[in-house]
Formats: structure tokens, sequence, C-alpha cells
């Protein structure tokens, strides 16, 4: 018996002459050898930067070199990439502003009479145009504000003060 330093490891183990005859690269364990025989890289996550290893064909045929951890982390990052107007679905957003205003960091209650029950809130827009959904541009308003800043003059000279 003959004592050899693994190949992966750098442990100290014995193996016979003849199997050290018989082998170019030689491991301590089936866990040094498995290891061994990856063909991938070790990467950061692009979310969290913990260390991940991908397979070859994985790194070849990723289209944006983004490699993640987790779901949780993928969704993360894919997800802020492609939303709004970087999502190839996105035809005007005209529609989306109630889900941008939820994500944005926008106190949750009526700007006019502080209501905070989400269940009445409605997003309104300053300048009365819909396709305009810059964050400036959109407030919190309940169903009754909303209706009266809509109807009624006086209401809606009370939002100037928020344009």
């Amino acid at each position: 018996m003959k004592e050899i330093v693994c190949d992966i490891c750098k442990k100290k183990f014995k193996r016979k002459l003849s199997q050290i005859n018989y082998s170019i690269n030689h491991y301590c364990s089936k866990t040094c050898h498995y290891e061994a025989r990856r063909l991938g890289i070790y990467t950061k996550c692009a979310n969290c930067n913990n260390l991940v290893y991908k397979k070859l064909k994985d790194v070849l045929l990723s289209k944006n070199k983004k490699f993640f951890c987790s779901k949780k982390c993928s969704n993360k990052v894919i997800g802020q990439m492609y939303s709004r107007e970087n999502h190839p679905n996105w035809k005007d957003g005209e529609f989306s502003y109630k889900e941008y205003m939820n994500k944005q960091d926008v106190e949750k209650k009526c700007v006019l009479c502080k209501k905070e029950n989400p269940l009445v809130l409605v997003v309104h827009h300053l300048d009365k145009n819909r396709r305009n959904n810059d964050l400036k541009n959109l407030i919190w308003l309940c169903y009754n504000c909303h209706f009266l800043v809509h109807h009624y003059k006086e209401e809606s000279d009370k939002m100037l003060k928020y344009a």
C-alpha cells in the first residue's frame, strides 16, 4: 500500500500499487470522483451573489448569461427586467396602473378623506389621462372621493394641490 493524494480534495489516502498504475486520476471517495466528472462552472447568483454550480449545457444555452440559485431569486430579477414597457406583451399600460401603485412605496390611503380600507381605494390620474401612468400622476382615492373629483368642480380644484 502506498499513500497518495486525492486530486480533488488533496486528502491523503492509501491505495494498492496496482490500482495506482491502473488509473491516471486518483480520488479518495465517490464524492470526489463525481466532483471530477462535472464539466460545468461555479458562478455567482445574479440576485444574492451566492455561489451556484451550473452545467456546461445550461451555460452554453443561456440567452442572458444570468444564473440563479433558486426560483425565488430568478423570479425577483426577471420580474423586474420584464415588467411594464420591457415586457413583450406590453401594449400601452392603460390598465396596469393599479398594480404599479401597489408595488411602489406609496401610502395606501385616500388623499382627501384619509380612508385606509384597500377594498374601497382606486387609483386616480391627476391629469385625467389614463395613458399617463407616471408615479407623479397617480394618487389613491376612495370610491366616493373619486366620484366627487370627476363630477364636481370644487372637489376637482382640491386635487390641484397634488398635481
